[in-house]
């Protein structure tokens, strides 16, 4: 179930990645009718890979059905997925509602849409898995009942980011626009986010609750018996509450919750009726390690450490991207768009950064936490037998391989060793204890590391130095495609002069201008470079007044202006830099301190302070 979690957050990142592009394989027609034909071809693909399962189950034939049927359903699931991207980035069908006014002014909406229409593909595969799911498990649940326990326990890892969204949504559309200036800073971005996943942590067990229809456990002699254990343990909470997933067929339990007036214990029927007292104490006592060990908090820790770990390699997925030949080559052999391209692969890899980091990092912590609140009954029993012979019986009733673990769990098999190693010898419990421990501090030293690695690079001058490299890359890419493109010289000068290479700037804007010799902007910039560059060996000032008198015939603006009088002050010729300061002073508007200190300049030089402007 667990797994749901992740297909949703994948479908997410798939749609957050993209970028619709102007151009389109289909028209709305055609899209709509490839979308409804790839339904209808998934649907019977869906059905047969079940039937076949069916099929197996009628004739008797058991062996490793478990393992086939949960195959099947990650296989269509994953298909789910791949649908989804296809009527994303192959169909383009977000491109159809840009345009639309209620999605364009909250694109939300639009991301809801398609968050809706995953879940309709994810639909199909449980219902279709519901025959297969009543014949081997036997829970007594209807199809109805199957369907929409899958929906709901999944939905809820959306919230969050619809609620995010939504809200920004909102605040640009107010008249208010130093919020909005603010948010669309770095640290606007981070603020907000925090803030905003602070109050979620806080409040969000109490919506989470009500959408799974939670009601409170009636009282008596259950109530009592995890009330009283809770009290033991030193445990506040807001309220036990039924848990009716899967019709309450499941024996499971839970908790969420960060602080007591928003914390939940949540039990299913079946947990107090299939269970002994003593199981059922094992089990909340289960639950009650996992607040007791700060579990918790660490998730959320976890999920921000996942945020920094994103934040950073999305640049860094960027910048390989636009710096590799081969998409460059793929785009222009292929004439696909290079927006729809480039947002194509960065989806992937995005992708893949975020399975590796769950699945390897995330998953290590969630099974050695689940091995630790295992652990955690010794500190209020002496025995853990009731906590082995409920997972016994979890495996015998749920039909489920005892030695099959997961990527947050071990096996039913490996959590029934280590306790039995635990009854015969205590030091397994600190072990484990101090493995964690390690675990976290190994963790958070890397989390800080990667905040500063992620700070510089987004913030610093690191980042702006890396950004201006790979945008060097990009630039020499796209001259190789069209070398006669005078734009593409006058960006590649610019970046070369921030980074000082005299040489380059040189070259790149000398080749511009000659591709098009009335661009008055290169003239000016060239006028610039050869009247003030600090290198003298590049310095023409004959070739800066040329340049800087055809630059002002085009533009009569203020800084090309100030370059005209920079010309003529390192010819020699003040008066006329006086001159042309004047007419830069004149044009200045409100950012006058420049253009007064450069007239200051010619001024004196000129030896006649009579010519400077009174202010």
């Amino acid at each position: 179930m667990f797994g749901n979690f992740i297909y949703f957050i994948l479908v997410l990142l798939i749609y957050l990645t993209y970028q619709p592009s102007e151009e389109t394989f289909f028209t709305a027609f055609d899209a709509v009718t490839f979308f409804f034909c790839l339904i209808i071809l998934f649907s019977f693909l869906t059905r047969f890979q079940f039937q076949r399962i069916e099929r197996r189950i009628a004739k008797g034939q058991y062996l490793r059905i478990d393992h086939q049927f949960n195959t099947a359903i990650v296989q269509q699931s994953i298909m789910a997925i791949l649908l989804f991207a296809v009527d994303i980035y192959a169909l383009n069908l977000p491109s159809f509602l840009v345009d639309m006014t209620l999605f364009k002014t909250i694109p939300t909406l639009s991301a809801l849409l398609f968050l809706l229409l995953f879940v309709f593909y994810l639909a199909i595969v449980w219902t279709f898995a519901y025959q297969s799911y009543q014949l081997l498990y036997r829970p007594g649940i209807s199809r109805r009942t199957y369907v929409i326990s899958n929906i709901s326990f999944s939905i809820p890892v959306l919230l969050p980011w619809l609620f995010l969204s939504g809200i920004l949504d909102i605040i640009h559309t107010l008249p208010f626009e130093s919020p909005k200036r603010f948010l669309n800073t770095t640290e606007g971005e981070i603020t907000y986010f925090l803030f905003f996943l602070f109050g979620v942590a806080i409040i969000g067990p109490a919506l989470v609750q009500k959408f799974w229809r939670c009601r409170p456990l009636e009282d008596g002699y259950h109530r009592s018996r995890i009330e009283d254990l809770c009290q033991r343990a030193g445990m506040a909470y807001a309220n036990i509450l039924y848990w009716p997933i899967f019709g309450g067929k499941m024996i499971t339990a839970g908790v969420m919750g960060l602080i007591k007036n928003f914390r939940y214990i949540l039990v299913t029927p079946s947990l107090l009726n299939l269970l002994e007292p003593a199981e059922v104490d094992a089990v909340i006592a289960h639950e009650i390690g996992h607040i007791k060990k700060k579990h918790l908090v660490f998730y959320l820790v976890f999920f921000v450490g996942y945020m920094f770990l994103s934040y950073i390699t999305f640049d860094i997925i960027i910048f390989a991207i636009i710096y590799a030949k081969p998409v460059f080559w793929f785009i222009s052999k292929t004439g696909l768009s290079q927006t729809t391209v480039v947002s194509g692969i960065s989806s992937i890899l995005i992708i893949s950064v975020f399975l590796i980091y769950f699945r390897f990092i995330f998953g290590f912590f969630m099974r050695n936490f689940e091995r630790q609140a295992d652990t955690y009954v010794y500190a209020l029993f002496d025995s853990a037998n009731p906590l082995i012979t409920t997972l016994e019986k979890i495996a015998a009733t749920s039909g489920q391989s005892a030695d099959k673990p997961n990527w947050h769990h071990f096996s039913i098999r490996q959590r029934i060793d280590y306790l039995r190693k635990c009854e015969t010898n205590s030091s397994w419990i600190t072990r484990h204890d101090g493995k964690v421990k390690k675990s976290i501090g190994i963790y958070l030293a890397c989390l800080i590391l990667l905040g500063i690695f992620g700070y510089q690079l987004n913030v610093g001058a690191m980042g702006d130095q890396i950004s201006r490299h790979f945008l060097e890359k990009v630039i020499l890419s796209e001259i190789e495609q069209t070398p006669d493109n005078p734009n593409l010289y006058s960006l590649l000068g610019n970046i070369y002069y921030d980074n000082k290479d005299w040489r380059g700037v040189r070259d790149a804007w000398e080749k511009s201008l000659a591709l098009e010799p009335d661009n008055a902007q290169v003239l000016n910039n060239l006028a610039w470079h050869y009247a003030t560059c600090e290198d003298e060996t590049f310095q023409d000032p004959a070739r800066a007044l040329a340049l800087a008198k055809l630059a002002i015939q085009l533009e009569r603006l203020p800084h090309v202006w100030d370059t005209l009088a920079e010309s003529y002050y390192v010819n020699g010729m003040h008066r006329e830099a006086v001159e042309a300061g004047r007419q830069a002073l004149t044009l200045a508007g409100k950012k006058r301190t420049y253009y007064e200190n450069q007239l200051d300049k010619f001024s004196n030089a000129a030896g006649d302070l009579k010519l400077k402007i009174e202010d």
